[in-house]
């Protein structure tokens, strides 16, 4: 199964934010995994608008910068992001996204409710385990 960039992409303004995103929700209603994963794309001077999700409907998303600089606030901290960068807003964690540059911002975006899974078993888990103990892994 393949997507290609693009194919499925539509504009959607994110709870109250300044600017509609272009998203692409990947592989809508075709993968099996627990989670949304889907790339944002906002404009300069866009923002997707601050919000919570409350333990009633859990949700964690975690935002991954892929192109451009985005400033984040969570829980009242500013933090910003650059390509590579990532923020986890945890539940119930009051979050937003704003594109503060003159170029678009794209960010994969992947949320869903939490749960726990044994990585114990895969590689890439050891190693990263591995590098927590080392310090590397924060």
């Amino acid at each position: 199964m393949i997507e290609h960039s693009g194919a499925t992409r539509f504009d959607y303004r994110l709870h109250d934010g300044s600017a509609p995103a272009r998203i692409q929700w990947h592989f809508f209603e075709r993968s099996q995994l627990p989670v949304a994963v889907q790339t944002w794309e906002l404009p300069p001077g866009g923002s997707e608008g601050a919000h919570a999700h409350p333990p009633e409907d859990p949700l964690e998303e975690l935002y991954l910068v892929i192109e451009g600089t985005a400033v984040m606030h969570l829980d009242g901290e500013r933090f910003e992001l650059g390509p590579g960068d990532a923020l986890l807003a945890p539940v119930g964690a009051e979050h937003d996204l704003h594109n503060p540059g003159h170029t678009p911002l794209k960010v994969v975006v992947i949320w869903g409710k939490p749960a726990t899974m044994d990585w114990s078993g895969y590689g890439t888990a050891k190693a990263a385990r591995a590098a927590k103990a080392r310090g590397g892994l924060r």
